[in-house]
């Protein structure tokens, strides 16, 4: 395993010492939780891409199913397959960035990948392993997050998640997947029944991000106008939370994260600058 912890996304370098790499999140999901994030139509998503990589994302994470855990939005893998194929597809010629595609399933990963993706972001913790097999024959990148499982509940936060990280970690790389092609995301929002309330689950985890320095891998982190967020600030809307997101990344940042996963790309890359250089960072 890397002695240090960097990682190569798609040519795109994150981890201790660099810049934190900002990643736009943009969906072809209109069952996706936050409306202002789905983009219907090739001319709308290349214009909201374009604009991502101009304020500052280096990489686009394109997601065609809603992985929100409290809704009821699953549709068939050969529709998700072929949303991300065609998005990919029209995206990948046209950007100065590599693509992430955002899917738990082979078979939209694979015509993701296909179609020039160049990252896998599973949320699903490689509920299936093959998606790291497929990430390991097109060389791909990988980004594994902590997803639950059944018997998580008499766990605390960090020791679920570092839990779940390190079983993802060991699969991935079990599966041919380099370990400097491997970033983790903690997965927040994503633990509704744990040992404490699922608001405070999350605040416990940005918290101490940085206790889970010793799985070796960057982190990744999504806050992006989550459900935590409307709970603490009241916000049923999630396009009323982008305050608080914005303050939510600066603490992730704060607490070490490497790569920070955004619908709003201009306004995070401020709150990240900001953070970056009061947690000591030289100027980027």
């Amino acid at each position: 395993m890397s002695s240090d912890r960097r990682a190569t996304l798609a040519g795109v370098s994150v981890g201790d010492g660099l810049p934190v790499v900002l990643m736009g999140a943009l969906n072809v999901s209109p069952e996706s939780f936050y409306p202002g994030s789905v983009h219907r139509g090739a001319d709308s998503l290349l214009r909201a891409a374009l604009a991502m990589v101009e304020a500052g994302a280096a990489v686009i994470d394109v997601g065609a199913r809603s992985t929100a855990p409290y809704l009821a939005t699953d549709i068939r893998e050969e529709e998700e397959g072929r949303r991300l194929g065609e998005a990919v597809q029209m995206l990948v010629p046209k950007l100065p960035v590599p693509i992430s595609a955002d899917t738990t399933r082979p078979a939209a990963a694979r015509v993701a990948l296909e179609a020039g993706a160049r990252i896998i972001n599973d949320v699903s913790g490689l509920a299936d392993v093959a998606i790291a097999r497929l990430a390991a024959r097109h060389d791909a990148s990988l980004i594994v997050m902590a997803s639950p499982r059944r018997h998580d509940g008499a766990w605390g936060p960090l020791d679920t998640v570092r839990t779940r990280l390190g079983e993802g970690l060991e699969q991935a790389i079990g599966a041919g997947v380099p370990d400097d092609r491997i970033v983790l995301d903690p997965g927040i929002g994503f633990f509704r029944r744990g040992v404490v309330d699922w608001v405070s689950w999350d605040i416990q985890v940005l918290a101490r991000l940085e206790d889970l320095g010793d799985l070796g891998r960057p982190l990744c982190v999504g806050v992006s106008r989550k459900s935590f967020l409307g709970a603490l600030t009241g916000h049923e809307s999630p396009s009323d939370r982008l305050s608080a997101s914005l303050a939510a990344t600066t603490v992730a940042v704060l607490h070490g994260a490497a790569v920070i996963r955004t619908h709003d790309v201009a306004a995070t890359r401020d709150a990240v600058r900001v953070a970056e250089r009061f947690r000591g960072d030289s100027p980027s």
